[in-house]
């Protein structure tokens, strides 16, 4: 079990350190760090510039692009990233899509999209869940009929973060309408350009246009663009949502965000026992999620076989993200009331309060889904209560 870095590792360390000074824009790191929106422009340009390095893709094989790190490297580079305010680059594309493509793709495949995926020219979004269809994505019913060389797609997929920009779709539909649940669904891949898409905002209580809902109304997919086997699409979603399932600390964001918590505080934050206290209890908790990350991580690179475990990482990381919050909330205090600038459209005016208070609500209204996203406390409380504990 390892919990300190090696000197190797503390090399690397200083190497990514030395990167992100020379290469990460600051313009894009001041909007990480008080948490202002990146523009698709903005973030293309820095995966460019890591891919240039070669360090875009650290989870795909190295054949494809990737970097050959251990798990430790992956996580030493991330809180690397986060502690410079780097903006993270589309998981949609690198953590999801791309690795289902790599493990499930034809060659024809490999060469049209993962290059596309490394140099940010190709954005994607995920169409899983639909409005009778949530956590259960064993019933959705987007259904896609064969008729020849292609699919024709009908219906509706929800909360869809991205779509409005994002070039392709992966999705989940039903190809078999008599089949059991998980034996008939098929793993598309879906051209947004197609005509018979329609994409509707869905906006959040803080205000912004986070997700979406997508409608298909007879869109042709050619069969060519289906990712394995026709109805085989469940193993293909099983496997794309393990690839990254030891990577859900949330470590690296949460030392991220209690670094500017730290911040906040000398800068004028509201300081009193209760938030001094909260802000030695927080960072208790995150050193404890990381050396449990840290554990775990070593014993998957020493070839250890990791059950059920992770979704401790999820549980923990997911709620230690909203704690920050709600005391960050507390430092700003009132400065946290007023409207963030950037929905006021055109006006010119900026934020009422200092620059650190803008968003502190905003942040804490969208982070209430971290809980949610991903799978729910109440299902990562159930694993670990049947899987980890014996319950």
């Amino acid at each position: 079990m390892q919990l300190q870095l090696s000197a190797a590792q503390r090399s690397f360390r200083e190497e990514v350190r030395e990167f992100l000074a020379a290469n990460l824009p600051a313009e894009i790191a001041e909007k990480v760090r008080f948490g202002r929106g990146v523009g698709k422009d903005e973030l293309g340009a820095w995966t460019r510039v890591l891919n240039g390095r070669g360090w875009a893709a650290p989870n795909w094989p190295v054949v494809h692009g990737g970097t050959g790190w251990s798990l430790i490297e992956r996580h030493v580079f991330d809180v690397e990233c986060r502690r410079a305010h780097a903006p993270p680059l589309s998981g949609f594309g690198f953590n999801m899509v791309g690795p289902a493509i790599i493990k499930f793709g034809t060659s024809a495949q490999h060469q049209q999209f993962l290059p596309q995926i490394l140099n940010a020219e190709l954005w994607w979004c995920q169409g899983y869940s639909e409005p009778q269809a949530g956590s259960d994505l064993a019933s959705v019913r987007t259904r896609a009929d064969r008729r020849g060389d292609a699919y024709v797609v009908n219906g509706s997929k929800i909360w869809t973060s991205a779509a409005e920009s994002a070039d392709w779709i992966f999705a989940l539909v039903r190809t078999d309408q008599n089949a059991k649940p998980q034996r008939g669904i098929s793993f598309l891949l879906i051209d947004m350009t197609t005509l018979g898409i329609t994409v509707e905002p869905l906006i959040a209580f803080n205000g912004k246009r986070l997700w979406n809902q997508v409608f298909f109304e007879d869109v042709q997919v050619p069969v060519e663009n289906r990712l394995g086997e026709e109805n085989q699409g469940w193993a293909v979603a099983k496997s794309l949502l393990g690839d990254e399932r030891l990577m859900v600390s949330r470590v690296s964001e949460n030392k991220r965000l209690l670094g500017r918590l730290r911040e906040i505080l000398a800068a004028g934050g509201l300081r009193e026992p209760t938030v001094e206290r909260g802000l030695a209890e927080l960072a208790i908790r995150l050193d404890a999620l990381e050396m449990t990350s840290l554990r775990l991580l070593s014993e998957a690179d020493a070839g250890g076989q990791i059950g059920a475990e992770p979704s401790m990482l999820k549980l923990k990381g997911s709620e230690l993200v909203q704690a920050i919050d709600a005391l960050t909330f507390a430092a700003v205090g009132y400065w946290t009331a007023p409207l963030d600038s950037s929905l006021l459209g055109g006006n010119n005016e900026g934020p009422v309060g200092p620059d650190y208070a803008e968003y502190a609500a905003s942040s804490r209204y969208h982070h209430l889904g971290f809980t949610i996203a991903g799978g729910s406390s109440e299902i990562q409380h159930d694993i670990i209560a049947k899987q980890v504990l014996g319950l």
